[in-house]
């Protein structure tokens, strides 16, 4: 079998909890192989994510390790199972593999927090602001109606069937530059407004005056699936994207994204007005923005 020269987040992250697993368990790689009935070199690769492994394979390997809670089982099984298509798929080639790994990541994940100190995040942007952020780039490149056309599509998970419930931090910075100008900031102001109706969306706002942490200086995103243990922290950079995944990393993000909410204001109601706000939270500061546009 042909080793994959394009490996996805998804087949990268099954590899590794395989690996992760053997090792936490003490078992060696020619051990382990013997156990599937494989040669130690061929399972290197499937910890690699270079190549598949069969679903008999992996549920002999997970009982052989022991100690191992049946969901999470089930869970890796899905993860081997899975062809990884989905409407992303039409946008191999156009897009990023990035951007399609974090499709991928969205549709299954039942939970996603999400914390952006500059921009507003994907999930929540309108195309006109989506558009600006394309605008200022320089070069422009011959994807780039695909890339925004692909953010769009991402949006429609915020009210499908098995819709996420998404918590998002955004710092009020972000909320302050114009990005496109006045208008396009105010019809983003308003977005932001329209999706907190949502009952599977919560945004806060960070405001300046807000004691500030380590780490609050970058954007995360933390995506869990139905089995916590296979969450994953997307950290965006300018240069890449890096992915998080150990159990001490999870718990970090975890930790962190609570202090971020403790830390911003109360979320944005918009079925309450702002003169009935008893303290002053996120859809006031998003009025006064409103306001000075």
């Amino acid at each position: 079998m042909a080793l994959r020269t394009r490996i996805s987040e998804r087949q990268r992250r099954l590899g590794a909890e395989l690996r992760r697993i053997r090792e936490a368990h003490k078992i060696t790689t020619n051990e382990a192989a013997a156990v599937a009935g494989l040669r130690a070199p061929f399972l290197s690769n499937i910890e690699g994510g270079r190549t598949a492994i069969a679903t008999e394979r992996l549920r002999r390997l997970c009982e052989h390790y022991g100690n191992i809670s049946n969901p999470y089982v089930e869970a890796l099984v899905a993860m081997s199972e899975s062809s990884g298509k989905g409407w992303w798929s039409g946008y191999q080639g156009r897009v990023t593999q990035y951007a399609l790994n974090l499709a991928e990541l969205e549709a299954g994940s039942t939970t996603i927090h999400s914390y952006h100190p500059l921009l507003v995040p994907g999930l929540l942007q309108t195309e006109d602001y989506i558009r600006a952020l394309f605008d200022d780039e320089q070069p422009r490149h011959a994807t780039t109606e695909d890339a925004v056309t692909f953010r769009l599509e991402r949006q429609r998970i915020l009210t499908g069937e098995s819709a996420p419930t998404v918590h998002v931090v955004i710092h009020e910075a972000a909320l302050r530059m114009h990005y496109g100008g006045p208008k396009v900031m105010h019809g983003q102001l308003m977005h932001l407004i329209e999706l907190a109706r949502l009952p599977n969306v919560t945004i806060r706002i960070f405001p300046f005056r807000a004691r500030t942490y380590s780490g609050v200086s970058a954007p995360f995103l933390y995506l869990a699936p139905p089995v916590e243990e296979l969450a994953t922290v997307v950290l965006d950079h300018p240069a890449q994207q890096i992915y998080r995944d150990s159990p001490e990393h999870l718990s970090q993000y975890r930790a962190l994204f609570e202090r971020l909410k403790g830390s911003a204001l109360p979320p944005i109601t918009p079925s309450t007005a702002a003169e009935a706000q008893t303290v002053p939270g996120s859809l006031m500061l998003i009025q006064h923005l409103l306001y000075d546009l």
